[in-house]
């Protein structure tokens, strides 16, 4: 990856808010840094030229943030948190700061549409395999401060278990990924933001069950298999269910990705409620968005994965682009070429 022109972009966009007309979520950073790391680094300012405009300012904080715990989920204090983070990057090591705040953060994984997390994933990657900048500093504090603003729990997920029980021969059998995801249920009014339809999970009959089918992970192992798993059964799901919002289920695929390129830079203990948590996003992400019935896939037009994501750089919409990178990452760990078909069908109909 080429460090100036990230850092460059970085710097271009942290004049720039995480949030626009409203509440739409800034995807300049997470496209950006896809797009460099996938070596296309001579198209990112002509990208961001035109994305910019959009954009809202920074904005302004009220007051310094003093009690975290009730300023979680207050978007009136997105400023604050902003300038909270960044002055604890300021004062401690990158690690210790994301330690400390992602079990804090991980319960409310649904803010903004899962973009907190997906944001912080795309931070974290950049730190994690190139250098330590102030650019990258400064944008994984703005990504942990949207995060921290928009703080949003999804319905059911605190009761969900995150360990075995001790004895295994009692109590009902988990599921794997697959058969888990399969089972979730619909809610009946697909209609509204996202928001809207969070609230109406708790009245679907067997949402929380279907939440608590999937096996809990039994060791940091088998969390990061669960998550592979789920990356890659989501993927293959955008192309049963993705006519439907092409926009809002490439975030099914890619909040589970974004915590699974964050557990390298996380204690092993917090690899299993990753887990729990990633599934907890997708699973509402498909009960909100997905019809109850898919279609059959497209057909897979060969390509390698280079020409997949030139593809989706090419047709230049950042949820393209973010999928494609997801869905590069599901592909180099199973193979499975079915994947490649998501980010063009993708763009077919975004």
């Amino acid at each position: 990856m080429s460090d100036g022109i990230l850092d460059e972009a970085y710097d271009r966009l942290h004049r720039t808010g995480p949030e626009f007309e409203g509440w739409l979520s800034n995807h300049g950073p997470m496209a950006v840094e896809a797009l460099t790391r996938h070596g296309h680094q001579q198209q990112v300012h002509r990208w961001l030229d035109d994305y910019l405009g959009r954009l809202d300012e920074l904005p302004r904080g009220l007051r310094p943030i003093t009690d975290w715990r009730s300023a979680l989920g207050d978007a009136k204090r997105a400023g604050d948190w902003l300038a909270y983070f960044d002055r604890q990057l300021r004062e401690h090591p990158w690690r210790d700061v994301l330690g400390t705040w992602w079990p804090r953060l991980l319960p409310g994984i649904a803010a903004g549409a899962t973009h907190g997390v997906i944001r912080v994933g795309h931070a974290v990657r950049a730190l994690e395999t190139d250098d330590t900048t102030p650019q990258r500093l400064t944008e994984l504090g703005q990504a942990l401060g949207y995060w921290a603003a928009r703080w949003q729990p999804v319905p059911g997920a605190d009761r969900m278990p995150t360990d075995l029980p001790t004895d295994l021969s009692t109590g009902p059998e988990r599921v794997d990924v697959d058969a888990a995801l399969a089972g979730i249920p619909r809610i009946g009014d697909q209609s509204g933001g996202v928001r809207d339809r969070l609230k109406r999970l708790p009245g679907v009959p067997g949402w929380e069950p279907a939440l608590a089918a999937l096996r809990p992970a039994r060791s940091p192992a088998e969390a990061a298999q669960g998550l592979t798993a789920l990356v890659h059964r989501a993927g293959l799901d955008y192309l049963r269910f993705g006519h439907t919002e092409p926009v809002m289920l490439v975030h099914a695929v890619t909040a589970p990705t974004a915590v699974l390129r964050t557990l390298p830079a996380l204690d092993r203990a917090l690899w299993a409620p990753s887990l729990a948590a990633a599934w907890a996003a997708a699973a509402a992400m498909t009960s909100v968005y997905a019809p109850a019935d898919g279609i059959a896939p497209p057909t897979v037009t060969a390509a390698t994965p280079a020409e997949v994501f030139a593809r989706a750089a090419r047709h230049g919409d950042e949820h393209v682009v973010k999928l494609a990178d997801a869905v590069l990452d599901a592909h180099a760990v199973s193979g499975d070429d079915r994947l490649l078909a998501a980010p063009g069908y993708a763009g077919q109909m975004i």
